[in-house]
């Protein structure tokens, strides 16, 4: 094959791949939008809300052991 050719193929799919990606990236803004799109499975926050013992000392371990 000419170089040219293997060129010209790679960038097609290059472009192929980023006409693939906009179009998910706008439709995943127009979720977002109309609220239709719910990020991970993490419990709504409350005001008793307990913390994971892991990190409640979190504040006080900044800096070093």
């Amino acid at each position: 094959m000419n170089r040219n050719v293997i060129i010209v193929i790679v960038l097609v799919v290059l472009v192929l791949l980023t006409a693939v990606q906009a179009i998910q990236l706008s439709s995943l803004k127009t979720g977002i939008s109309t609220d239709k799109v719910s990020v991970g499975n993490a419990p709504a926050q409350s005001s008793g809300a307990s913390v994971p013992s892991n990190i409640q000392d979190l504040p006080s371990m900044v800096g070093g052991c």
